[in-house]
C-alpha cells in the first residue's frame, strides 16, 4: 500500500477530468506560443513586450510539469511536492523579513512544516490537526532559552505567521492527496486559481474602472476582481460537477467556485500587503517573469484550507481510506 502511494502512474489518467485538465493546460501553452509568434512576425508587439511574453510562457512551460507530474505519479509525491513548495515559500519569506537571522524560530517553523508533511503522508488527520496549536506553542518558546526578550514579539509573530501560511495553509492541499479523487481535485484547485488570476488581469485591462485597493495593489481593478470571481465560479461549477457528480449540488459547486475566486484574490492581496510593508517588488527572482515562488503561488495559501474544509464538511476527503499508514503498521 505504501509502495503504491509512491508509484501509481498506471492510474494517472483513470479519471477523465485529469486528462482534460492536463491536456487543456498543454494546449493553452502551445496556443499562447503560437499567438506570440504570429504577433511578433506581424510586428504587433514591440521587442520588449515580445521578450516578456516569451519569458512568461517559458516559465509556465516549466511550472505546469512541476505541478502536474508529482500529482500524476502518486499521492506521496503530491504531498512531498506541496511540502517542498512550503519550504521554498518560507525560504523567500524568511529572507525578505529577516527571520533567517533567528535560527531557533526558523528551525521550529521548518520542523513544523516537515511534521505536517509526515502527518499527511501517514494519513493521520488527528495528528495533522493537533500540529496547528502544537506548532504555535513550539515557535512561541523556541527563542526563550536565548534570554533575548528584545524583539520577542516580532520574531515569534513572524514565525507563527509563516507556519500558519506555509505549513498549515499549504498542508491542506497536500492532505487532499489521501482522497481517491485527489488528482482531478488538486488540479482543479490549481487551475481554478490560474483561471482567476488570468481573468482578473484580462477583465481589468479590457474594462478598467475604479481601482480595488490602490494602496495595496495599484494595478487591480474592481472589474477585474468581479471577472475573476465569475470565471472561477463557472470553471469550478463545471469541473467539480464532472468530478463529484450529484454528490455536490449545483449551488454548492458554485459556492465552491466563489470561495476559490475570493480566497485566490485575498491571498494575492495579502502578499501584496506584505511586500508593500517591506518595500520590495517581488519576494524572489527564481521564476523568470513571475518573481519568486511565493509571488506565483501566494493564492494557494488561503485557497487550500478553505477548499479542504468546505468539501470535507460536505462529503469528506479520504473518509473510507486506510489511516496511519506508517505509524499504524
Amino acid at each position: 500500500m505504501i509502495a503504491s502511494r509512491f508509484w501509481d502512474f498506471a492510474g494517472a489518467f483513470a479519471h477523465p477530468v485529469t486528462a482534460v485538465l492536463v491536456g487543456g493546460a498543454v494546449a493553452v501553452i502551445v496556443a499562447a506560443s503560437l499567438v506570440i509568434f504570429v504577433l511578433a512576425r506581424a510586428r504587433k508587439v514591440g521587442p520588449a513586450l515580445e521578450k516578456e511574453l516569451w519569458l512568461r510562457t517559458f516559465s509556465w512551460a516549466l511550472i505546469v510539469p512541476a505541478i502536474v507530474v508529482p500529482v500524476l505519479i502518486g499521492p506521496a509525491w503530491a504531498i512531498l511536492a506541496v511540502g517542498a513548495l512550503g519550504l521554498l515559500c518560507y525560504q523567500e519569506y524568511a529572507r525578505a523579513t529577516g527571520l533567517f537571522r533567528e535560527p531557533a524560530v526558523s528551525v521550529a517553523v521548518v520542523a513544523g512544516i516537515l511534521f505536517l508533511v509526515f502527518a499527511a503522508l501517514d494519513h493521520w488527520y488527528g495528528f495533522f490537526v493537533a500540529l496547528f496549536p502544537l506548532g504555535v506553542v513550539v515557535i512561541a518558546i523556541a527563542s526563550i532559552p536565548q534570554d533575548r526578550p528584545e524583539h520577542y514579539i516580532q520574531r515569534t509573530a513572524l514565525g507563527v505567521f509563516a507556519f500558519l501560511l506555509f505549513g498549515v495553509g499549504l498542508g491542506h492541499l497536500g492532505f487532499i492527496a489521501n482522497d481517491p479523487l485527489y488528482r482531478p481535485v488538486i488540479l482543479m484547485i490549481v487551475f481554478a486559481v490560474a483561471v482567476s488570476d488570468v481573468s482578473a488581469f484580462t477583465t481589468g485591462k479590457l474594462i478598467g474602472g475604479p481601482k480595488l485597493l490602490p494602496a495595496t495593489s495599484p494595478n487591480k481593478t474592481i472589474s477585474g476582481s468581479l471577472g475573476a470571481l465569475a470565471a472561477a465560479t463557472v470553471f469550478v461549477s463545471l469541473t467539480a460537477g464532472a468530478i463529484y457528480g450529484d454528490a455536490l449540488a449545483l449551488w454548492q459547486r458554485a459556492l465552491l467556485g466563489l470561495l476559490i475566486g475570493a480566497c485566490a484574490q485575498l491571498g494575492d492581496l495579502m502578499l501584496s500587503s506584505i511586500k508593500r510593508d517591506l518595500h520590495i517588488k517581488d519576494m524572489g527572482a527564481v521564476i523568470p517573469g513571475h518573481g519568486g515562488v511565493l509571488d506565483r503561488f501566494n493564492s494557494l495559501l488561503l485557497v487550500s484550507p478553505a477548499v479542504f474544509h468546505y468539501v470535507h464538511y460536505l462529503i469528506g476527503f479520504g473518509e473510507a481510506q486506510p489511516i496511519r499508514l506508517i505509524t499504524g503498521s
